[in-house]
């Protein structure tokens, strides 16, 4: 079965085309819309730069990826950009998208597959901050120890413009599904966008955890040993759950958005 996926509120505009897209297509459309919606929401953007990225279900390996020179508030379903592992766009007519973000996208995508059909990169204040002090992410929050012994770092290399780097993207990445770009930003990968999103979310509110409490006073670190508990418990309490990892929380994102602006899902 398939939807149109190109329909507006209102109906169709002159001479817009309709593209058939499969339901599950569709579906992931809507959630990175409201994923890119949502970095807006909570002030991660920087103007229109860094990406958020999905793995499209069957065998063409395709992704889809936001339009260069789109603002975060105006993503919708519909105006993403679906691209092959090469970095080409794949439908006639569709925008250009930014080289740098295939680039870091595509290196992770194509390793680990079943557990990286996400990929978000962004560039918010406590992230960059976070990745420019030679500490990094410090186990000093609840949300931090999420991370604890569990998060990779890529050293700066540029703006990522060369296909040479990704194979050490990959490296830096290793087993895990989180990373700080040094000098950069963030980086998490997921199996789903609502479980994606979470591990962004913790990740972004750890950041500005310890920066905020940096400028307060002396950091108070979590011990070792707590610390791994915290995350082994977290990742417990996650696998405890009957449904998918994110899916609560994104949903009731999604009707906050909703009640805000549905444009997303056009």
């Amino acid at each position: 079965m398939s939807v149109r996926a190109a329909q507006v509120a209102g109906g169709m505009q002159a001479g817009q085309k309709v593209v058939e897209r499969s339901e599950a297509e569709q579906k992931l459309r809507v959630e990175l819309a409201a994923a890119y919606r949502l970095v807006d929401y909570f002030g991660w953007t920087e103007q229109i730069y860094g990406h958020l990225t999905a793995r499209i279900p069957g065998a063409d390996n395709h992704f889809l990826i936001n339009a260069f020179g789109e603002n975060y508030d105006e993503v919708t379903a519909s105006s993403l950009v679906k691209i092959d592992v090469d970095g080409n766009v794949v439908e006639e007519g569709e925008a250009p998208v930014s080289y740098a973000g295939f680039v870091i996208h595509s290196a992770i995508h194509m390793c680990h597959e079943a557990r990286n059909q996400i990929v978000m990169h962004i560039h918010s204040r406590a992230g960059m901050a976070i990745a420019a002090i030679k500490e990094g992410l410090l186990p000093i929050s609840m949300f931090s120890t999420v991370f604890f012994e569990n998060i990779g770092y890529h050293d700066y290399e540029g703006a990522s413009l060369y296909l040479d780097e990704r194979e050490r993207i990959v490296q830096s990445l290793g087993d895990g599904r989180a990373m700080v770009l040094r000098n950069h930003g963030l980086l998490v990968t997921g199996a789903t966008v609502p479980e994606c999103f979470l591990r962004l979310y913790r990740l972004e509110r750890a950041c500005q955890i310890q920066v905020d409490a940096a400028a307060c006073g002396t950091l108070n670190l979590i011990d070792r040993d707590v610390a791994t508990r915290s995350r082994q418990d977290l990742d417990a309490f996650q696998g405890m759950q009957r449904v998918q990892e994110g899916s609560v929380e994104f949903a009731a994102l999604m009707r906050k958005l909703d009640r805000i602006d549905a444009g997303y899902r056009n």
